[in-house]
């Protein structure tokens, strides 16, 4: 391809100027320059650009051609230019986040209210975790940051800590488990135990307090909402095992109970897992604080 900015700017710095050695101090070129930079933009297309020995300089058909193509095209790679740059800036970008836990969304909402406020030009979208591997996704560029509780050693992505948790009993004030001060793994024996619909390799209450005790509850009941499982929970028709951040509000109502499983309890971290060189984006930066802000 033999057209080149320059040659696009040097079409609207004459048309502009309409004077050879005016354009040419416009595009910071000497006449003699700008005159052999159009000579063989003329020689190469086989066609005049602009009609000699004429005051002032008119383009012919074929420099308004490239007129037309300059003033089109110049514009968009301005724009674009600017935005490369705030993008670099981290002034823009694209936020786009899977989650590995259901229950994230009950704090993450907020966090991504006061995002949007200070980054209103940041593309935000969230995934659920659940019916795809996040990680590898990340890894792909195809997602931005997994909210995970399970960081792996991984040389491009860097989980940044957010916050603490402990995993809790809820069950209906009136529960017989309501009059232990602590749960251990053989009370949810004869229990319904009511969860998310994820796979049990990805809930602590299976992998961490269950299956290491050889234990399994009653039955296994399954609902996507938060709301509805504490709703179920409170009419005794199960127990559910959450985050002490989802129940911080929920067990302020009396009908309500939560204990610590084991006498120790059971504790986790929330990450946020991002790719490595994309870490110290700005927003992104922004965001894990929010986080961090909202979980402490």
């Amino acid at each position: 391809m033999f057209l080149e900015l320059r040659h696009l700017r040097s079409l609207i710095a004459i048309d502009a100027a309409t004077n050879l050695a005016r354009a040419a101090e416009q595009v910071h070129l000497t006449q003699s320059a700008l005159s052999h930079q159009i000579k063989a933009m003329e020689n190469y297309y086989g066609a005049p650009l602009f009609l000699r020995n004429t005051k002032p300089l008119r383009l012919t058909p074929a420099g308004l051609k490239i007129l037309e193509l300059a003033r089109r095209v110049l514009p968009e790679i301005e724009r674009a230019e600017k935005d490369l740059l705030r993008h670099a800036k981290g002034e823009t970008g694209r936020l786009h986040i899977a989650i590995e836990c259901h229950a994230c969304f009950e704090w993450l909402m907020p966090v991504l209210d006061a995002f949007r406020k200070t980054w209103p030009e940041v593309e935000v979208d969230i995934r659920a975790g659940v019916s795809f591997d996040p990680l590898p996704a990340l890894q792909k560029g195809e997602i931005d940051l997994v909210i995970s509780s399970d960081p792996l050693e991984l040389n491009d992505i860097s989980f940044e800590p957010l916050f603490e948790y402990e995993a809790r009993l809820v069950m209906a004030h009136t529960h017989s488990l309501a009059n232990k001060s602590f749960i251990d793994p053989v009370d949810l024996k004869g229990e319904t135990l009511i969860t998310y619909p994820v796979r049990r390799q990805r809930l602590d209450v299976f992998t961490r307090f269950l299956q290491p005790a050889g234990i399994e509850p009653l039955a296994v009941r399954q609902s996507e909402l938060t709301a509805v499982i504490l709703l179920l929970v409170a009419s005794q028709r199960g127990v559910a095992v959450l985050p002490d951040w989802v129940l911080l509000e929920a067990t302020q109502k009396s009908s309500l109970a939560t204990r610590p499983l084991t006498q120790h309890g059971m504790h986790g971290t929330l990450f946020a897992a991002v790719r490595r060189p994309e870490s110290t984006m700005p927003f992104m930066r922004d965001f894990i604080d929010l986080a961090r802000e909202r979980g402490n």
